[in-house]
Parts: C-alpha cells; structure tokens; sequence
C-alpha cells in the first residue's frame, strides 16, 4: 500500500521517530519525537481510540524547523492503561506538561488536539497557562459531547473491541466514529497496522474500552481560562459548524481565529491532510512573528 502513496507521504514515513516513554502518575506515557532538541517544540495530541500514529505519516514534516513530539495519551495506544481507575481530563493534561518538558523544546511548545484530544489541549491550556505558547484544536465542537464518547454511550463500539485472526482482516474492519465519506487508502492502511496489538486468538485494537466513561470538566467553562494564544480549526464536513464556531469564538474574547478546511470530514488527517498541513504551517509561522491581540 506504502508504494502507492504519494511522494509527501513516503518522505515523511521514512524519517524514523525517537521513540521514548515516561512516567506520569504511575503509568508509563509513550511518544514519538522528531527533529533536533532545542527547536521550537509542537506538541500532537490525538483523539479518542486513536494514537500517536494518526499523526506520525504527515507531522515529520515539520522536523526540518521544529521539535515535534506525538504522544500516546494514557489507555491509547502503546502506553498504559490505567487499570481500576477512571480517565480524568486533568491527567491527561498532566501527561501532555510531562511530554513536553521532557522533549526537550527551545521554549515553551504550541499544543495542536483533534476531537477528544482538542478538549485534553484546551484543558492544558487552561490548567496549565505557563506551559503553552499556543492552542490549536481541531473539530472539537464545544457545546456537544466528544464523537466518540457518544458513540460509546449509545452503541457498544467501543465497549467489547473484536479479536481478528489475523491483522490484514483487521485493517480492513478498521473504521472512524464519526465515519465519514472520504479516506486515504494508504493512510488508512498505515493507521490502521499500527493501532492494533497480538493477544491471544490474533489482533485487537490497542485502546482501553473503559477509557470512554471520564471525569471532565466542562469544556465550556475551561475555554474563557485559557489565556494562550488559540485557534479553532473547523472541518467543512465535520463537527463544529458555523454557528459551534461562532460560539467558541465568542467564548475566547473574540480574539482566536476560527478557520475552516474545506472538503475535510472531522478526520481530516485521514482525508485532507496536506491541506490541514498547510493550515498549520500558516498558522504557526504567522505567530512566530505577530503579536498576539489581547481579551478585552
């Protein structure tokens, strides 16, 4: 599948990630760092049931000029789960601090989160006010429930993963909540070897089904916190519609631009990322050297 990807794709999957793991309240915090220590540091959060590697084909892109880092948040991936305990916001928050300061970053890191992982980056924004130089959080509708936990309340998607015999059988039962009309084949193939792990009887997904019932605070009351510079990132097929948007705007002093990617789905990594790539890429370069407007 690889040898059909585009040459974008085949550039960045061949730079090989630093891997390292960590310690944040008793559970070992797995992450993917590229480019050199003492670079600015962007800091790649996932969403829910995801990991590091919804990331790890398109942010090695950014390793000529920065220090970037994707982590897999506690109960994803290839770090632990969090046995007889629940998922709260604030730990994963915890874990995101950890992360960066471990990176080794030049300075303080801009923090980008999708879906689940763009309400973890508004609540590290907002609890953490020290430790960001930027939020960006991509189709995380405040006002609603995150997709996926959702999903997990009103079907058992998540609830009872399935045992595949073998992994290609796996991928090809590999699907996003919420779906969505479009996918790269070849970064649906590479996502989805890499969310899957051997137990007995064949592959299962790596994340941890009880991850879904958390203790969070109310996004709504978290962003008027965050006194970083923020952007919200809207998908024209995805979840914060206009009218999301305009409310979080709002929420954020008027002050945060609100940006929409056109033809993405919520999942836009998966369908649109060269264009995500180049929002990012515009984004990031204009703060680096603007000065950031002030709340009211």
């Amino acid at each position: 599948m690889t040898t059909q990807a585009p040459s974008w794709f085949r550039r960045a999957t061949a730079l090989e990630p630093e891997i390292r793991t960590i310690d944040v309240a008793g559970a070992a915090i797995n992450y993917l760092a590229w480019g050199d220590r003492d670079r600015p540091g962007l800091v790649f959060v996932h969403g829910g049931a995801a990991n590091a590697h919804w990331w790890s084909y398109l942010v090695p892109l950014f390793a000529d000029e920065y220090r970037v880092v994707a982590l897999d948040l506690s109960g994803h991936g290839d770090s632990d789960h969090r046995v007889g305990e629940r998922y709260q916001l604030a730990t994963w928050t915890d874990e995101v601090v950890a992360v960066a300061a471990d990176a080794g970053f030049s300075g303080k890191p801009v923090v980008i989160g999708h879906s689940m992982g763009g309400f973890v980056t508004m609540a590290t924004a907002a609890l953490h006010p020290d430790a960001l130089a930027g939020a960006i959080i991509l189709d995380s509708p405040v006002s609603r429930p995150d997709p996926e936990v959702a999903a997990a309340r009103s079907t058992d998607a998540f609830k009872t993963p399935k045992v595949y015999p073998d992994i290609d059988l796996a991928v090809s039962k590999f699907r996003t909540i919420p779906a969505q009309k479009n996918y790269l084949p070849y970064v649906m193939d590479y996502v989805g070897r890499r969310s899957l792990k051997p137990v007995e009887g064949g592959f299962t997904w790596k994340f941890d089904p009880n991850l879904f019932m958390p203790q969070r605070s109310e996004p709504a009351l978290l962003i008027p916190q965050i006194t970083c510079r923020v952007a919200i990132f809207g998908a024209e097929h995805g979840l914060v519609t206009p009218d999301i948007g305009q409310y979080m705007y709002e929420l954020l002093g008027r002050v945060a631009p609100v940006i929409e990617l056109p033809s993405a789905g919520h999942h836009m990594m998966l369908d649109q990322p060269l264009i995500l790539l180049t929002g990012l890429r515009t984004l990031i370069a204009d703060w680096e050297h603007s000065t950031p407007r002030v709340r009211p």
